[in-house]
């Protein structure tokens, strides 16, 4: 994806929402967005009214980096969405929701869905006992997702798994903390998709 040299933390200002960027920074007292919850800048505490399209813009950039998707790469999974036979928003964050970096991030595996990246970047997952080291890749049913061998004593893995209970998992996955692994119980249904999107105005904003 590209490279965001800004701090992070404006996103979730600029959106209004907690994206959960930081990993355990969003659940501490340091959480920028905790303390200055509105966008930044010199305008940020402005009453603005926002037009249509604003809104529509605001909806799609908020989901695009709650996964931390490029426009290009959020852009194809939309084309795909649009080819299923599902509605199309649905199956948009059905996509997103089922990205291997996704998945990991939720098992509790990677504090954040950036370190999550990292770790199948890094060669540090595998899915169904073969190494997978692309985080775009979308998990089946059934499919098992384990933490390579070599890897286990990671620290920042150890402590991701100590930290999950902040966070729910998901009903259509199934984490095994102990054996540091998960399966995919169930392709996940709308109410399962954690983020607070407004799906038909992302798919206003690309029909029009």
């Amino acid at each position: 994806m590209s490279c965001v040299n800004d701090s992070v933390c404006k996103l979730c200002r600029r959106e209004n929402l907690k994206l959960f960027l930081k990993g355990d920074r969003c659940y501490s007292d340091k959480c920028s967005f905790d303390r200055r919850p509105y966008p930044p800048g010199q305008h940020g505490q402005s009453r603005l009214k926002f037009s249509e399209f604003a809104l529509q813009l605001r909806e799609k950039q908020k989901t695009k980096r709650w996964y931390g998707l490029s426009e290009k790469q959020f852009r194809r999974y939309f084309k795909e969405a649009n080819a299923s036979k599902e509605l199309t928003g649905t199956a948009l964050l059905k996509f997103l929701e089922m990205r291997l970096d996704n998945v990991v991030y939720a098992l509790g595996f990677g504090s954040s869905r950036r370190e999550a990246r990292q770790l199948v970047r890094h060669n540090h997952i595998l899915v169904n006992g073969k190494r997978a080291n692309i985080p775009s890749i979308l998990v089946n049913k059934g499919d098992v997702i384990q933490i390579a061998d070599k890897s286990k004593d990671q620290t920042r893995i150890q402590a991701s798994v100590q930290s999950v209970a902040r966070r729910s998992i998901p009903a259509w996955l199934e984490a095994d903390h102990g054996k540091l692994s998960g399966t995919i119980k169930d392709l996940p249904t709308r109410d399962d998709v954690t983020v607070p999107s407004e799906e038909n105005m992302i798919v206003e904003y690309y029909s029009r």
